[in-house]
């Protein structure tokens, strides 16, 4: 795909921002410790007094965990990979002549059972993305560790890939494959 990963990009600035975070805060801890900071006097405690914290502390405390614990969780929740929403294609006609309206998820079943036909396929998934003119298609197929992965290749962009852009009508497709390899020794469900 020629746009950026937007959710990796994020993903990858937030745990590099954290671990730069952790870096210094490490290392104002390691200065501190071998009296390397100045304004650090380490004769006086670190708290003033043995009593508890004001009431407000404790709240603001709580607050800002749960604060994290809502902002880790939403991270979570964006983790799992989705699929591109499915848009409705027009396809040829006019107001006289007709018009076909065409799912990109239907578009996409008959290339991956397409592909599921393969010798050495094990199961595919496919989805489109992008509009009507310049689509793109995204392919996650499993095989067995056996496959002929050049020739698996060769046939899905022969074959399947040159059935969609027939039945779409397009010069060009991009296409990025995930080709990922069956465990021989885990039983099927």
């Amino acid at each position: 795909m020629n746009r950026m990963n937007r959710p990796a990009a994020v993903n990858r600035s937030l745990i590099g921002l954290a671990g730069l975070a952790l870096l210094a805060a490490g290392g104002y801890a390691l200065a501190a410790h071998d009296n390397r900071l100045s304004w650090v006097d380490t004769g006086t405690p670190l708290v003033p007094g043995t009593g508890a914290p004001p009431t407000w502390v404790f709240v603001a405390v709580i607050a800002g965990a749960a604060l994290l614990g809502l902002l880790c969780l939403r991270w979570l929740l964006a983790q799992p990979f989705r699929k591109p929403k499915s848009v409705g294609w027009q396809v040829g006609g006019d107001r006289d002549t007709g018009r076909t309206v065409l799912r990109s998820g239907t578009a996409a079943v008959p290339v991956a059972a397409d592909i599921e036909g393969y010798p050495g396929v094990r199961s595919a998934q496919a989805w489109l993305s992008g509009g009507p003119d310049t689509p793109q298609l995204h392919l996650l197929v499993t095989a067995a560790p056996a496959a002929d992965v050049a020739g698996l290749r060769r046939r899905i962009l022969g074959h399947a890939v040159t059935r969609l852009r027939t039945a779409l009508e397009i010069e060009i497709i991009p296409v990025t494959l995930e080709l990922r390899f069956a465990d021989e020794q885990r039983t099927l469900q």
